[in-house]
């Protein structure tokens, strides 16, 4: 969200404008809210563009073709003005998350809930269609999900049955992996290329990956022109029902009413959309919503501040963009609540946007800037006022944090590396967290749960947590280890507690527990090498992985699968726990094991270092790509690489692996050190040895 500006209108139509949404090559879209309180996102067409024809007959057609379907499964349209002026489109404000962002945040979705998404989309589709209309572009962030079930949004490219997929300018408006075969050819499309996207989205739904995907663009349209879909994280009763809709012969696929009938879901599937945690998640943001746009003592606008302090706890608004729609989601978790505030009378929950670091240069060896093999040269540091027992760097916004050697945690410059702030009464030997990267999390002596914005060190809410250690956080939550060894969760709307729970497995050892949150599930390693998931909504015990280690390991979490070091290299579903595939360890030779350590992982790639060699592997099933190098220690990627750091007490070092081979391309020799901790962002990697803090150029 971003205040008006200069050459901002103030009003459109009967929408008083607040803020800026979002903007994109055609336009912007704004916050506005009529007389009633009633909030709507507002695009318009940028001034500049107004008088270019062709482009303001594109934005007058895209508002008809909205208007057209009348729908209940589509965003509604509340006005619009085609004539004079400024052109804009008010549509109606969606409270809820996209699809992507729901199976990011909550895993794939199970069989009920499948057909029931299936046969809710279809039958919107056939309305579309009744219209008279192709929607050309469903994909899943134009999926929003409400408690009334899913909507379908976005007729930027929609248009009339039987229209050429080209542009004016040859370019083929369709998102890789969800167009239909038919437009990626540019050929003439009907409604059964809807079907083809809807095949593809439920896909996604299914298995939380994509029907057809590759490494580059040309690859993706490739696999979908003559390709075959990837269903194999699919059941076979939904494979049965899904395949058809993928067909390369737009002939061959079934139309929207004989879709419906075939997924037909089961009594009370439709309930999903109104309880679980996916639909906790969407009534907390109808809430928030309409909690702000509600006044006290009858209908009247809210006002302005009050409006962005509660967007910032979510809602899904069109923003424009460049011919297309593109939809955002605004949940950074930051809504208003109580809570105190060190700084004084000012909102605690008033959080100013994130700020983000110019990327440093990625160095080129061609141009002679390095030498492959060899050390470069460091951008600043070493840094020695940073504390020997402080965790890894943690790269937050343009600053990076990190214990202080003067006590406390400190945040120093990314870019000079010069100290920014100091928060002296934090535990520097405790865990920090990235909140959205709009504010750092900390936790002091007393157990309190304090943030800071980080740029400034300004502090904002705070919460007595009674916390020993911070363990994760999510879009909803702060998650705790409490002095008294339970789990507890924290708001992040409202800094209250939320939870309380005592598990089956020991929190109270010397060394803190680690753990991510994702995708509904609490994922916590006990320094006694026990695995637990819990409901990030309530705390109880889902599943468990008992002696997994003999060390204590951070889990690693992407697309909806849990990887697990230790004894064995295993990915489980994250939500059940389920075993998809595991890699057993070695041993040296005396017989001792050889575990797996450091899992790190980023979509489509998956890193983990076994005995004493860093290795990359395919995170679909295990199988190892390369094993190059040496290293031992945390691994994170930026720019063309992978960095590692080796513990090696002869040699330590940091090592810049070519992601593509794993042939070490930079060697930086660091100093001695106990404790190791690596971290990047910015096209920088930041090195912690103990005694300093160094930032290293990338590749």
């Amino acid at each position: 969200m971003k205040p008006l500006s200069t050459g901002d209108p103030i009003r459109l139509g009967p929408y008083r404008l607040l803020g800026v949404l979002g903007e994109g090559g055609m336009g912007k879209v704004y916050l506005g809210q009529d007389g009633t309180g009633r909030p709507a996102a507002v695009k318009v067409l940028r001034p500049e563009l107004a008088h270019d024809q062709h482009l303001a007959q594109r934005f007058v057609r895209e508002a008809e073709m909205a208007k057209a379907v009348t729908s209940k499964g589509v965003a509604r349209v509340l006005g619009s003005q085609t004539e004079g002026g400024r052109p804009w489109i008010a549509t109606e404000f969606l409270a809820g998350p996209t699809l992507d962002e729901a199976i990011g945040a909550y895993g794939p979705m199970d069989g009920p809930t499948v057909r029931a998404l299936a046969d809710a989309l279809a039958r919107t589709l056939h309305d579309i269609h009744t219209a008279g209309l192709i929607h050309r572009d469903l994909k899943p962030p134009n999926i929003v999900l409400t408690s009334s079930g899913p909507r379908i949004i976005d007729f930027g490219i929609a248009r009339p049955e039987h229209g050429l997929t080209l542009t004016t300018t040859g370019q083929i408006p369709v998102t890789p992996g969800y167009g239909a075969p038919e437009q990626i050819l540019g050929r003439r499309v009907g409604p059964a290329a809807d079907v083809f996207s809807l095949g593809a989205v439920l896909v996604y739904a299914a298995s939380g990956r994509r029907a057809f995907d590759a490494a580059h663009v040309a690859a993706v349209q490739y696999e979908v022109v003559h390709g075959e879909p990837d269903l194999s994280q699919v059941s076979t009763e939904l494979q049965a029902l899904i395949g058809p809709c993928l067909a390369k012969d737009a002939a061959l696929r079934p139309d929207p009413g004989q879709i419906a009938a075939a997924f037909t879901p089961p009594k009370g599937a439709d309930r999903v959309w109104r309880s679980g945690p996916l639909a906790a998640g969407i009534k907390t943001r109808e809430t928030d919503v309409h909690r702000v746009t509600t006044a006290v003592d009858g209908p009247r606008p809210v006002s302005r501040r009050r409006m962005l302090t509660a967007l910032a706890a979510g809602g899904t608004v069109l923003a424009a963009g460049g011919g297309t729609g593109t939809w955002w989601w605004l949940r950074d978790g930051s809504g208003s609540g109580t809570g105190t505030n060190a700084d004084g009378p000012s909102d605690p929950f008033d959080i100013p946007p994130a700020v983000q670091a110019e990327e440093a240069k990625l160095l080129d060896p061609d141009k002679g800037e390095y030498i492959v093999g060899e050390a470069p040269k460091a951008l600043w540091g070493p840094v020695q006022a940073v504390a020997a027992d402080t965790p890894a760097p943690l790269p937050v916004g343009d600053v990076v944090v990190i214990g202080a050697k003067a006590g406390g945690v400190a945040a120093f410059d990314m870019v000079t590396g010069k100290q920014r702030w100091r928060a002296p009464t934090a535990v520097p030997s405790g865990r920090y967290l990235s909140l959205s990267d709009r504010l750092v999390a900390l936790v002091d002596a007393k157990g309190t749960l304090r943030t800071y914005v980080p740029s400034t060190g300004v502090p904002k809410w705070t919460a007595r947590a009674e916390a020993r250690s911070l363990l994760a956080e999510d879009d909803d939550a702060v998650y705790v280890v409490t002095k008294d060894g339970r789990l507890r969760s924290i708001g992040r709307s409202d800094a209250k507690v939320r939870w309380t729970a005592r598990v089956t497995v020991n929190l109270s050892a010397e060394v803190h527990p680690l753990g991510i949150a994702a995708a509904g599930r609490l994922v916590l390693w006990t320094a006694e090498g026990d695995v637990l998931a819990v409901d990030s909504t309530d705390g109880s015990e889902v599943w468990d992985r008992l002696k997994q280690s003999d060390e204590i390991l951070r889990p690693a979490h992407q697309d909806g699968v849990v990887y697990l070091g230790g004894k064995t290299l295993t990915a489980l579903n994250i939500g059940d726990g389920k075993e998809l595939w595991s890699v057993p360890a070695g041993k040296d030779y005396l017989g001792a094991p050889k575990p797996w350590r450091f899992p790190t992982a980023y979509p489509g790639m998956l890193f983990a270092a076994h005995d004493d060699e860093p290795k990359r592997l395919n995170p679909k099933t295990g199988k190892e790509l390369w094993g190059m190098g040496s290293g031992d220690g945390p691994m994170r990627m930026q720019g063309s690489g992978v960095w590692v750091v080796d513990t090696d007490e002869q040699l330590p070092r940091v090592s810049g692996l070519d992601l593509t081979t794993g042939y070490p391309r930079m060697v930086y020799k660091t100093g001695e050190g106990s404790r190791w901790g690596l971290a990047a962002a910015g096209n920088r990697v930041f090195v912690h040895d103990s005694h300093s803090l160094t930032a290293l150029p990338v590749f």
